[in-house]
This record gives structure tokens, sequence and C-alpha cells, in this order.
């Protein structure tokens, strides 16, 4: 089957103009004027070199004296030592500027990957190309940084072409057109065979992300316990391997097509090189040049091939390099599903005795993921009233995570609309929408900063009281308040040697607090408690109405019994609101959600001793406290 040819969004000499405004916007003008000052001492310094040789045997065949020909030679040593020096200056001053340019790529390439669009996070295609982009701009090597060279080296061969075609010109138009013909057939071997890594970067970028994912499984604090009780080391250094070996065998492929391209340059730099040097010898022969000329030009010969095969070998390579930027472009420029800036700022709402004025509705929502043969969730229609608590309870793979997910606005309904007061949350600036959630997820991360920073989730105008506040309610001061450094104590010891370490039930403690800092009008809790024992738990519970008092919470539960605190609860099963109501009351119609506490209370005991805490905790506690 024939290959698909993939073509980039953007040419090579785009993607150098892209640079270059790049530079010229961070600040780094002198990036491409250093480029050409380079690229023009380059020059200087082979031309010196191609006239020293004729020019000292022009003088010893003219019998110049012996004092004019140390100066000529001390003169050129000089001129060759100036050039070289300040050559040498400028590609050391130029470094940096470089550096910097890359580093604004990447960190634009990240800012890209942190806002945008949720769906986009989980996006195959975006995240191959994120990966390849990152491998453009990971070392000093890469396209990111090294288009620069290759640049000033492009610049440097077509001005030295320019002046070996004006030398040449005068010996003969049929040697010329030679060398260019070589040198261009040359050219149109190779480029096909360079853009063949391009056309493969979907495949590169797979076997990069499996090799590194297997290569760092054996380092993950995570995996350490379940390597050792399944005796998982075997298996994975089988994949590992099996990775390995995909990743090489690819790269030899590369390797091979490439090794054809060369051998292919070898042989016609062998036949161009080999008439002009038996021209050159003729004309000597015939007596039509001097002995100096000859050595002009059989030098020259060379050079002029040198800066033809260089101008063609720095397109290719700035056309390679320009894929791999075109590919960054594309990252930084991928569609965007939600609207951001040019949505419509929402509407301030206050609160109304006590309660916040912002209401949710789900109208007929049905959500299907990319690929799927089926919705996840079907006609799904709900209202979170305002101040209301509701819960979401239903079996592992109901369809609850992804019920959370349109609410928070991190996906949009395949059919049907999130209404924000009774407007399509899709008019507005979707990172307005989320500044009314705060929420706590299963899976989270603990930046590597101090606790007041992770509760605040910024290190600039911390409110101290509100973050002591927050973390009493998160029941969470003993712990911190115990640690030598309090709030400032630093987490995360993979980055700090003196950070502290917090067990899972204390770790979720400091997200909650972190969601009670935000102060949102809705909360959202997936399993706040999943890490807790039965009497943290329950003292959990009985926090949790004054946390989220005023505020629309959702609390997302398979703990049924823990559903009671709430005023709704919503059985999730078959993608479908198949029972809603109060605990109570559900419990009393007998249906699906009766059924499933009572297989579920068999496996609790009660506890003899309890905390003091009240009826309903201590429901919650006998009955579901796992």
């Amino acid at each position: 089957m024939a290959e698909k040819k993939q073509k980039p969004k953007y040419n090579m000499w785009q993607s150098a103009a892209f640079m270059v405004r790049l530079a010229i916007r961070e600040r780094e003008k002198k990036v491409p004027v250093l480029c050409v000052l380079t690229a023009l001492l380059a020059v200087a310094c082979n031309l010196t070199g191609l006239y020293v040789a004729p020019v000292i045997l022009g003088s010893v065949e003219a019998h110049e004296p012996l004092a004019r020909l140390f100066f000529i030679i001390l003169a050129f040593l000089f001129l060759n030592l100036l050039l070289n020096a300040a050559s040498g200056y400028l590609e050391t001053n130029v470094l940096y500027g470089r550096i910097t340019v890359r580093m604004a790529l990447n960190s634009k390439l990240n800012n890209k990957m942190a806002v945008t669009s949720y769906p986009n996070t989980c996006n195959d295609e975006l995240l191959k190309k994120v990966s390849k982009a990152g491998d453009s701009l990971n070392c000093n090597e890469a396209a990111g940084e090294a288009v620069w060279t290759t640049l000033t080296d492009l610049l440097r061969d077509v001005i030295g072409f320019l002046f070996y075609l004006a030398l040449l010109s005068s010996v003969s138009p049929l040697l010329i057109a030679v060398i260019a013909a070589a040198s261009l057939a040359g050219y149109c071997i190779n480029r096909p065979l360079a853009e063949y890594r391009y056309r493969h970067r979907e495949e590169e970028g797979e076997c990069n992300r499996l090799f590194i994912r297997f290569y760092t499984y054996a380092e993950d604090a995570a995996m350490a316990k379940d390597i050792r009780i399944f005796g998982m080391r075997p298996w994975l250094e089988q994949m590992f391997h099996r990775t390995w070996e995909t990743y090489r065998a690819f790269h030899r492929r590369v390797q091979n097509v490439y090794l054809w391209g060369s051998i292919a340059g070898l042989v016609l730099a062998f036949l161009q090189n080999g008439f002009a040097y038996a021209y050159l010898i003729r004309l000597v022969l015939d007596g039509d040049l001097s002995v100096p000329l000859f050595l002009l030009y059989f030098s020259a010969v060379g050079n002029f091939s040198a800066w033809i095969s260089g101008i063609l070998g720095d397109i290719l390579t700035l056309h390679k390099q320009g894929l791999e930027i075109s590919n960054i472009r594309e990252c930084l420029e991928y569609p965007e599903p939600f609207r951001f800036e040019d949505g419509e700022p929402i509407p301030a709402a206050g609160m109304a005795r006590g309660r916040t004025e912002y209401e949710l509705c789900l109208e007929d929502v049905s959500f299907r993921y990319p690929g799927a043969e089926q919705d996840t969730l079907s006609h799904i229609d709900l209202t979170l009233h305002p101040g209301e608590k509701l819960a979401v309870v239903g079996l592992n793979g109901a369809g609850k995570t992804t019920l959370i997910k349109l609410l928070c606005g991190f996906l949009d309904p395949t059919q049907g609309k999130v209404l924000l007061n009774g407007r399509d949350i899709r008019q507005y600036d979707r990172r307005d929408y989320y500044r009314l959630f705060s929420a706590v997820f299963q899976d989270f991360q603990v930046l590597a900063a101090t606790v007041a920073v992770n509760v605040a989730q910024t290190d600039e105008n911390i409110e101290e009281e509100k973050v002591r506040d927050c973390i009493a309610k998160a029941g969470l001061t003993g712990k911190i308040e115990s640690l030598s450094d309090g709030y400032q104590s630093k987490l995360e010891r993979s980055v700090y040697e003196d950070a502290v370490a917090l067990s899972g039930g204390e770790t979720q403690r400091l997200m909650l607090a972190r969601a009670l800092y935000k102060d949102a009008p809705f909360v959202v809790l997936d399993e706040p408690t999943a890490a807790l024992d039965p009497i943290a738990e329950a003292d959990m519970y009985r926090k949790y109405h004054d946390m989220t008092q005023g505020r629309s919470s959702v609390y997302i539960s398979h703990r049924l019994a823990s559903t009671r605190f709430c005023d709704r609860i919503l059985l999730i099963e078959g993608g479908r609101i198949a029972e809603e109501g109060t605990h109570e009351t559900l419990l009393s119609l007998g249906g699906r959600y009766a059924e499933l506490y009572e297989v579920q209370s068999r496996y609790y005991k009660k506890q003899e001793q309890l905390p003091d805490i009240g009826p309903s905790e201590e429901s919650a506690v006998s009955q579901e406290g796992c």
C-alpha cells in the first residue's frame, strides 16, 4: 500500500521567519544580527585562506624582495587571526541568546498544554505532536536552537557561492554548469529522504512515549510496592527490551535511508571533482593558466563545489528543521474546542440568603467518548439548585466521573446543553467558568512548595489567616503545627531534601483545605474520604455541612451510606439517572439503591466503640466504614 504523505502546515522559510520574529519579540534581536555577522566573517576567513598561497607564489615568481614577501605572509596571518578571533567571539556571545529563544518556545509549548481545552489533554494526535515537539526543544542540537546554526551556514554558503561564481566565471561556464548539475542531482536524491523521518514522526513519537514509560517505571515510587509484591520485574524487563528493540528498529530504518543518500552524494562528488580537476590540468598543459592561477582555481573548484553542496545541504537541513518547527507551531496553534478570551465573561453572582445565586442545569445531555460505540451518558436531565448538596453514586463505570466532568466544564456534551443560570456555558470564557469551582479529585498532585503555597496555590499575597482557617476546617492543624517549619514546611522529597512526607489521608485533607481556600460557589468532592479510616471519615462527615455552607456541592461516592448527608442523591446506572431522592426515600422505595445498600452493608460490622458523633454519623460509620 502506498504511504500517505502528510504535508506540514508551514514550509521551511515560514518556519525560519517565525523563529526570527520570535527572537525579536523575546528581545533577542542580536541573534539574527549575529547570524549575519558570523556568516560574513566565515566567508572572509575562507577567502583569506584561498588567496594566501596564490599571492605568495605569485610574489615568488615575480622575484619580490624577501622583506615584502615576509610582510605579505605576516599580513595574511594577522588578518586570519583577527577574523577567526572575531568569529569565535560572535559564536560565543550568540549562544545565550539562542538558548533564550529556545526556552521561550519551550515555555509557550508548556503554557499551551497547561491551559488548553481539557479534551485536548486526551487527544492522541496532539499528544504525539507534543512528544515530538519536546524532542525538538530539549537540547542545543535540537531544531529549536540548531536552526540558527543552519541559517548562519546557509547565509555563509550563499555569500561564498556568489564570490566563487564571479571568480570561476572567467574560467569556463561549462565547468560551473557541471559542478552545479552534480550538486543539484545530489539534492534531488536527498530531499525526499530527508522527509522520511517527518512522515513517520507519529510512529517515532509512539516509540518514544512507550520507551520512556517503561524506562521510568523502575524509578517510580508509586510502582515500587507493586513491582516487589507482584514480582513484576521480569515482565517490566521484557516489556522494556521489547520497546527498546522497536525503538532501535525504527532508528536503524531511518539511518539506512540516510546512508543510501550519503552514498549517492559521494558518487556524485567524485564524478564532479574528477571532471573539474581534469579540465584545469588540461588548461595548464595548454599554457592557458599560470601556476599561481592554477593553484587559485584548483582550490576554488573544490570550494565552489563545497559552497553549492553546502547550500543544498543547508537547505535539506533547514527543511528537516523546518518540519520540526512546523510541528511545534501546529502544537501551539492546535484548535481549541472551548472558547477562552473570545468567550463572554460570566456575570458576577453574589450570595442570596446565605446561598450562591448560581444554578447549573443539564438539559437532555448525552456524551460519547471519541471512538466509542455507545454513549457513556444518555439523555440526562439534572438541575443543581443554589446551595444544594448533591450526591452522585453508582458502580464503577456507571458514568459518575463523566457527569462531573460535564458539570465542571471539562467536557462538552455530544448532545444537549449544560446551562449556567439558563445560558449555555459554551458561550462563556471557559476559564471564567472554572473559577466557579473548587474540587478535590481522586487524582491530585502536591506541589514542590510549602504547605501554605499548596493551600493557596500561589506564592504571592497569601492570606495566612485564611490558610490556617482552611487547614483547621480540613482537620489538619495538629499535624501542620507539629512540623518544625509549620505552614512553611516544604513538601515533595523528590525536590527538597528537607521536605516532609504526609500520609495519604493527610494529603487528602490538604487537598480539601486547598479547595476551601478558593472559596468558589461550587464544590466538587470526588471520594474526599477515600484515604481516611472510619473514625477520621466520621470526623470529616461531621464537618462536611459547615465546609460547604452556602455553596452548591457535588459529592461523588460508591459508599452509599455516606450520601445521607446530602439533600439529594442520584444513582447512575447504564449511563442514566436510575433513581433520585434522599437517602431515606430511596431506601423506602426498595429499588436498586436499596439493593446495593443492603449488599454493601453485609461487609461491615458494627463498631463496639465509636467516637462521640451524632446519630447520622454513627450510622454512616457502622454501615459503610470503608
